[in-house]
């Protein structure tokens, strides 16, 4: 492995100004991140609307996009770490962009989903960001990584207000053309003006492995979600869940005995180590993304059916960006709360906050104004977690190995978001009801089940933070001169 210090000054500090070059490229990338994450959520509607899909198959939108990065974040993390950052974040930038277009111009709602799954590349974005501060921003490490994780959050509110006011003046082709464009900026952007990294490492890349655990995950979603409508005991649900078991039991089986897995299972064991706040992201990435869509298609599902916000696409769009600012507060606050509490304290009040608006919603959402303050807390919450879990994983990987590690904390949460997300579709397609003119949409119960597992699931958050351990004392010469990171949504 080798390894080039970042450029320092006299005193043995990195420059500042250097710093601040390329981490403010990195935070316009984050910006433009977010917008695409947050850009879909406003517009879940409008999308069915075009490809006839109802409420319950729209959460597909969603849980696509989270189930490919199951495969692409593992292994686009683990090509930088071999291959080079800078080079696999402009690769993955431009691949991004690709997708964007097909989703623009999809003739169907199957190659729709296909172009989402060509995305899902994005949220490799901030491991391969982490790699590349942690090396050339030395001692401003810390600092330079909270600040791309308030890039993104500020993109995803920015992102979701823009699409919403958007769709009233554009068509829904022209609309999503945004994300391709952004992408081709930050293409452009990344391979210019962003600096390289020089550790690496000689693991190969495990294409079997993402093979694998892509297809035994997307099985066996499937038949999660499709198991109200087909019948769970049905040859077809059985078929795929079933067989989705069996390869991901051989993936497990195939990790355990190659040299350089896609996921190193054995790093997850151990309070000590890193495997429980990853088992702790997993629990926070199933309440976070798995309730995103429903709570877009409950603001704006008409009043006069006796439930709902009756929200246009560009007032659901501002409804999603006080959200999302209310995290960007909470990303603002969770390292001070950490800082001076500690992580796990600082986590298990975020998740308390959290789970608060998660239960308060489901006691009352008749209007507007009783339902935003719960959001509002459940947002806030969400965003200290979002600031302070990270540091748990990136302060014990290894100086050749933050991407990978990087990439296996944004995994857990995404693939848990995209089983969340699966489930949540086959909760709310059990309580359809008939909204007119033929069309079946969500029932107030579907929607209400849901923020009740939300809630569930950020307590589950609070309790297992208890269980971490203080990392292991890190006495390589890298370690001693970086400060804790702090990191992403």
């Amino acid at each position: 492995m080798q390894t080039t210090s970042p450029e320092r000054d006299s005193g043995g500090n990195a420059r500042l100004g250097a710093v601040a070059a390329f981490v403010g490229f990195l935070f316009a990338m984050e910006v433009a991140s977010g917008m695409l994450q947050g850009w879909f959520t406003p517009i879940v509607a409008l999308i069915g609307e075009k490809y006839a899909v109802g409420s319950a198959d729209l959460n597909w939108v969603s849980t696509s996009f989270l189930l490919s990065t199951a495969v692409l974040v593992p292994l686009i993390s683990r090509m930088g770490d071999r291959y080079g950052h800078k080079r696999m974040l402009t690769i993955t930038a431009g691949v991004v962009a690709i997708g964007s277009l097909v989703v623009a111009f999809a003739p169907s709602y199957g190659v729709f989903l296909a172009g989402r799954v060509i995305c899902g590349a994005l949220v490799a974005f901030l491991p391969l960001e982490f790699a590349i501060v942690r090396e050339r921003a030395g001692e401003q490490s810390g600092k330079a990584i909270g600040l791309l994780v308030g890039g993104l959050t500020a993109g995803v509110s920015a992102g979701a207000v823009l699409s919403g006011l958007l769709a009233a003046h554009m068509s829904l082709t022209a609309l999503l053309l945004f994300p391709a464009v952004c992408m081709a900026i930050a293409f452009v952007v990344v391979l210019v003006l962003v600096p390289e990294t020089s550790a690496r490492t000689q693991a190969s890349v495990d294409w079997v492995g993402a093979a694998l655990v892509g297809a035994g995950l997307a099985l066996a979603l499937y038949g999660i979600s499709i198991g109200n409508t087909a019948g769970w005991t049905s040859g077809r649900v059985l078929g795929c869940i079933i067989g989705g078991l069996v390869l991901l039991a051989v993936w497990v089986a195939v990790e355990q005995r190659i040299e350089h897995p896609l996921i190193e299972l054995s790093a997850l064991q151990g309070r000590g180590g890193i495997g429980l706040p990853i088992l702790i992201a997993a629990v926070f990435g199933a309440q976070l993304f798995g309730g995103q869509t429903p709570l877009a298609l409950f603001a704006s599902t008409p009043k006069e059916l006796g439930f709902g916000l009756g929200l246009s696409a560009s007032s659901t769009g501002l409804l999603i960006f006080v959200v999302g600012f209310c995290a960007f507060l909470g990303t603002v606050a969770g390292p001070r709360l950490a800082e001076r509490l500690g992580e796990v304290p600082a986590i298990v009040i975020g998740a308390v906050v959290a789970a608060a608006g998660s239960f308060l919603m489901v006691v009352s959402h008749g209007s507007l104004g009783i339902f935003l303050p719960w959001l509002i807390l459940n947002g806030f919450g969400n965003g200290i977690i979002i600031a302070a879990l990270p540091n748990m994983v990136v302060r014990r990987a290894p100086a050749d190995s933050v991407g990978i590690a990087s990439g296996l904390y944004n995994t857990s949460r995404t693939v848990a978001g995209a089983i969340a997300g699966a489930a949540f579709t086959a909760v709310m397609s059990g309580f359809v009801m008939n909204a007119g003119a033929g069309v079946q949409i969500t029932g107030e119960g579907g929607y209400e089940v849901v923020w009740v597992c939300c809630g569930v699931l950020s307590v589950l958050v609070a309790l297992l933070s208890l269980l971490v351990r203080s990392p292991k004392t890190q006495k390589s010469a890298d370690e001693s001169t970086t400060a804790p990171l702090v990191a992403e949504v």
